[in-house]
């Protein structure tokens, strides 16, 4: 029997970082994963096969087709006769993600992480180890890490196949839809069904919140939704499903709105109304790896569970559902079991939305401040007056600064605009430090760049913006 110091169960961001690392710190370390993408295994995990990286693949494709399409006359480039070939940009978008996902496999060899492709199941304790059924083959490890990640949540009105979708179903289209419904206005509702409205659907975003990005800033969210309503993208909130059906033609959708039953007809529809935990097939019974009340494994603030030996971090164990989150929890871990002072701050870590404007945030929006008793300041800053964003013939958006009004500490960071993705890093770094607007302010950015709309935000705080 094969034996390792540290085995993770799922290659996902969370278990494939946490294994990396673990090899790092000296561990002998193994990782099992039953992803398979075309009939082959494919580490990487949602993120990388059928969500963050293929989604962006097909956000930028579409982008600059309607940039072509719709943008380029006004920069003095005329372009007749620009259509879509759906095939070549799903090759596009698979190659990229092949690229990423051989990067993994070649990352694993170079730390001499052995991988076995299949599912992992935890079998029995055996002394101060476990004994695992990785892929059909027991073996022992001393530390079982569970990164087993989560799967999209199904509507039981609206269960998954056919011409009703989830995130990976909505990036393998082979045609753009003539009508195409949205049930869910959260990450991935937005962010594909921008996709195919670029490309030429009609898009209907039906929201059962009372209203848009409720997570968000209210001055961010009334902005994007703005823009989102100028594309075409037409929203619902407040609805609820009451019957889907299909058939050979679409999928016939009856929600109340208002009061009223209303009836719509698609010819696809994505549900994107979150995620649930899998440990579908991980032996938690079995063994008695405690859960909690939705399925989510349960851990203290080292990610050990309540059986000695047994770690969880990633999707599930739930909080912010976000890969980059999933990877600092895999580091974080790897260097606790290596008696290191492993440590991720929850508190700023950012959210993007990676539509057309971006919306990025991290930290309390200046509602969630004052609700916690906290005097803030805030400065906003538009793109509108920003240089580098009129040469590039995008002013949609601005940026939002939230910080004590007392100790002059950044507390938040809201963003909408082109590229904002790029520019919130700056503004979590400094918020990691527990720094203040006022360092923000004093940091010297080069001109002419968009970032120069975080500094002037951060002037705007105290009310000394320059350029407005």
């Amino acid at each position: 029997m094969d034996s390792f110091d540290v085995l993770v169960i799922g290659g996902g961001p969370a278990g494939y970082v946490a294994a990396i690392r673990a090899a790092q710190l000296g561990f002998s370390t193994a990782c099992v994963d039953a992803f398979e993408r075309d009939g082959k295994p494919s580490l990487g995990g949602t993120c990388l096969n059928v969500g963050c990286i293929p989604s962006k693949a097909m956000l930028d494709s579409s982008e600059k087709f309607e940039m072509i399409t719709h943008e380029a006359a006004e920069h003095g480039i005329d372009v007749q006769g620009a259509s879509v070939d759906v095939a070549r940009m799903l090759s596009r978008k698979a190659s990229v993600v092949d690229k990423l996902t051989g990067g993994i496999a070649y990352l694993f060899k170079k730390n001499k992480v052995k991988s076995f492709f299949g599912l992992g199941r935890l079998v029995r304790q055996d002394g101060d180890g476990w004994i695992v059924d990785a892929a059909g083959t027991e073996v022992r490890a001393r530390h079982v890490i569970v990164a087993t990640g989560s799967n999209p949540r199904a509507l039981p009105l609206a269960p998954f196949g056919g011409h009703i979708v989830e995130n990976s179903g909505a990036l393998a289209f082979e045609q753009v839809p003539g009508k195409l419904g949205v049930i869910g206005a959260g990450v991935i509702g937005l962010e594909l069904g921008s996709v195919w409205r670029r490309l030429g659907a009609q898009v209907t975003v039906l929201e059962a919140l009372p209203g848009f990005l409720m997570a968000a800033d209210d001055a961010v969210a009334k902005e994007a939704l703005k823009q989102f309503q100028k594309q075409g993208l037409e929203f619902h909130f407040g609805v609820s499903i009451t019957e889907v059906t299909q058939d050979a033609a679409g999928v016939t959708v009856t929600y109340q709105e208002n009061g009223n039953a209303v009836t719509a007809q698609f010819d696809k529809l994505i549900v994107s109304i979150g995620r649930v935990p899998n440990t579908q097939g991980l032996g938690a019974d079995a063994v008695g790896l405690e859960l909690d009340e939705r399925g989510f494994v349960k851990v203290d603030s080292h990610y050990r569970t309540n059986l000695a030996g047994i770690y969880a971090i990633g999707d599930v164990i739930g909080g912010a559902m976000l890969a980059h989150k999933a990877e600092e929890e895999g580091v974080a871990l790897a260097e606790m079991i290596a008696g290191q002072a492993g440590h991720v701050n929850y508190d700023v870590i950012p959210w993007v939305i990676y539509t057309s404007p971006e919306i990025a945030w991290a930290g309390l929006t200046e509602k969630g401040a004052k609700e916690k008793g906290l005097q803030v300041k805030t400065g906003q800053f538009p793109f509108s007056a920003n240089g580098r964003a009129l040469g590039h013939g995008d002013t949609r958006g601005f940026v939002k600064v939230v910080a004590d009004a007392q100790t002059d500490k950044l507390i938040g960071i809201h963003m909408v605009g082109g590229g904002v993705s790029e520019l919130i890093g700056e503004v979590v770094a400094i918020m990691e430090f527990g720094g203040s607007s006022e360092d923000l302010a004093r940091t010297v950015h080069a001109h002419p760049t968009l970032s120069e709309v975080v500094k002037e935000a951060a002037l705007a705080a105290d009310k000394r913006a320059l350029h407005m």
